[in-house]
């Protein structure tokens, strides 16, 4: 079984996962750039980050045989502290980056003004950047957040936007606008493998993502492995599985994660598209 994890937050894990990502399956990563927890205080503190997502980190995941790639955004938790506000004209720079195969994650946590100027704007970056979007839905009040949030990516083709954190009560909002569905596994909040793999029943493995969403919380970097195990166990076939775990994060993402991972050859830095 192959597995691309299409969402996890590796800077929050040990190494001791990658090495048990790797004997489960998985090849390749994509990091979204995220709230850490503790809040950033100002625009240098995201451009550190942005920087170790795209030389610190893929290093380390390479010593293990796994590419990472990444997203990189102002997140919706942080885009209402004005103390950030300044990392969107920072962002345009690093979008440029190789590694670097989406905007994201944006949209909402608590739905305010300060996120809808943030959530557009990225929007508009992707746009011209031409790169797919990955939309957080929001943790309270999801179904109304789902909805307005696919009110304001109307403007994108659907194919290039992928919705993620859904649930049985979004997934049908999602999968009648075009757009890409994401589920998030965990082991005790949010989905789980049994309650994935009814979805999968119902709406099919077209333009499905399945991921960890692993952080410095409660998670596990090995459920997408579970879930592949529990499609299994259900009678899909492994070309099912493989579409779910390893082609259609590819194709969204617009990656081979088969290409070569970046080894001892790391200089803290990325080439530039076209470079």
């Amino acid at each position: 079984m192959r597995i691309f994890d299409p969402h996890i937050h590796m800077t929050s894990r040990t190494t001791d996962d990658y090495e048990r990502m790797h004997d489960a399956g998985v090849r390749a990563v994509v990091e979204p750039a995220f709230w850490l927890g503790q809040p950033r205080t100002n625009v240098g503190s995201f451009l550190d980050y942005f920087d170790a997502l795209l030389g610190w980190e893929p290093y380390r995941a390479a010593q293990h045989g796994i590419r990472h790639l990444c997203a990189l955004a102002l997140n919706p938790k942080e885009a209402n502290d004005p103390r950030c506000a300044g990392v969107l004209d920072e962002l345009p720079r690093y979008l440029l980056k190789e590694s670097v195969v989406a905007v994201g994650e944006v949209g909402y946590d608590s739905m305010t003004p300060a996120e809808d100027k943030a959530f557009e704007a990225q929007l508009a970056m992707a746009a011209e950047h031409d790169l797919p979007v990955l939309v957080h839905t929001p943790h309270r009040d999801k179904a109304e957040g789902t909805r307005r949030t696919l009110d304001v990516v109307r403007g994108l083709p659907p194919e290039r936007v992928l919705i993620d954190h859904l649930n049985e009560v979004t997934v049908g909002m999602v999968a009648d606008s075009g757009c890409w569905m994401g589920f998030s596994i965990y082991p005790d909040t949010k989905m789980d493998p049994g309650r994935m793999v009814a979805i999968l029943q119902e709406y099919g493995t077209e333009r499905m993502l399945v991921n960890s969403a692993a952080d410095w919380g409660r998670s596990d970097p090995l459920r997408t492995r579970a879930v592949g195990d529990a499609m299994r166990a259900a009678g899909y076939t492994e070309d099912d599985v493989d579409r779910v775990l390893w082609r259609n994060p590819s194709a969204f993402y617009g990656a081979d994660p088969e290409a070569p991972v970046m080894g001892d050859d790391y200089a803290g830095n990325t080439i530039k598209r076209g470079g």
